[in-house]
């Protein structure tokens, strides 16, 4: 098996077992770090908007290519030092780009929150959220929470497992650096919209192939879960365009249909309302139990990636 392969095997191992700790220094936090000073760069002397968007473009190539190649750099120094180094320092990459036991962790958060009293539950949503809670009911914490992991099993599993099995750390590091910029200053407010919308748009073509997978693996991890893979699929075909992106909705429709209950809908975005179509069908109110089944969708579908991952990679060696 490519060690590239062996190597997403360790990673995703390590991130069921261990989830992303504290004391870990987390790639993510140094792309942070960055991102926060060339965008500090790039509006520096309060330049027009059309000068910003072009300074937009070179913060995001840049993000992504100094990740890249320093990435690519330490794998290769590490080679030099043999097959394991090699090994190791490329599942720990691996490890780093995946993010499942820490979403699960959240989202069983706030369904013990919420079961202390609204107000927790309003808290603790707001960690895993970019949409305002203040003002969130208990479905609007449900809602909020089932979508996040619907949306996060595309960002945060399927994606950056495609990646790494496509082409190894250095090019799992570079959607994950593709994804904290969009999570970072990808948004359509004032604030945002000139210096992140080549992020957004960016991060809209890294997804676009495993947010479609994502919607697929979804609807067949419902069948054995008990959940209804066939409303699942159903709702996918009819409900895939419902969002503002082009990539959120087939993930939200696959667990809003296997679930029964509606997602979608207006939110409150830094004290705006953004008006969004509904996904799903309103056949039920949303429990807190609905969590627990979205998360176990999650890990199911990043079990039927790794097995088709495995399979393809053994059939082309």
């Amino acid at each position: 098996m490519p060690v590239h392969i062996l190597a997403l095997f360790i990673g995703a191992a390590l991130d069921l077992l261990i989830g992303d700790p504290e004391w870990f220094p987390h790639p993510v936090r140094l792309m942070g770090k960055y991102i926060s000073f060339a965008e500090k760069r790039a509006r520096r002397g309060n330049p027009p908007r059309k000068a910003l968007r072009r300074r937009a473009v070179i913060v995001a190539a840049s993000t992504v290519l100094l990740t890249t190649l320093v990435s690519g750099g330490i794998i290769l120094l590490l080679g030099l030092w043999g097959y394991w180094p090699r090994l190791i320092g490329m599942a720990l990459m691996s490890w780093t780009c995946l993010s499942a036991r820490n979403l699960s962790d959240e989202a069983g958060g706030v369904r013990k929150a919420l079961a202390v009293s609204v107000e927790a539950g309003r808290k603790r949503v707001s960690r895993i959220v970019g949409r305002d809670t203040a003002q969130l009911d208990e479905r609007g914490i449900l809602c909020a929470t089932i979508e996040t992991v619907a949306e996060n099993t595309t960002d945060g599993v399927i994606s950056p497992m495609f990646y790494l099995a496509l082409g190894g750390p250095a090019l799992g590091m570079a959607f994950k650096a593709a994804s904290t910029l969009d999570s970072m200053v990808g948004y359509l407010d004032e604030k945002y919209r000139d210096v992140g919308w080549f992020a957004a748009k960016a991060d809209d073509v890294w997804n676009f192939v495993p947010a479609r997978l994502t919607a697929l693996l979804m609807c067949l991890s419902a069948f054995p879960l008990g959940l209804d893979g066939r409303r699942a699929l159903a709702t996918v075909k009819r409900d895939h365009a419902n969002h503002l992106s082009p990539n959120c909705a087939w993930s939200e429709a696959a667990a809003a249909g296997a679930l029964g209950v509606m997602l979608g809908g207006d939110h409150e975005y830094f004290g705006k309302t953004v008006h969004k179509p509904t996904i799903g069908d309103d056949l039920r109110a949303p429990e807190g139990e609905d969590i627990r089944r979205v998360c176990r969708m999650m890990y199911l579908s990043a079990a039927l990636m790794l097995a088709g991952i495995a399979i393809i990679a053994l059939m082309l060696k």
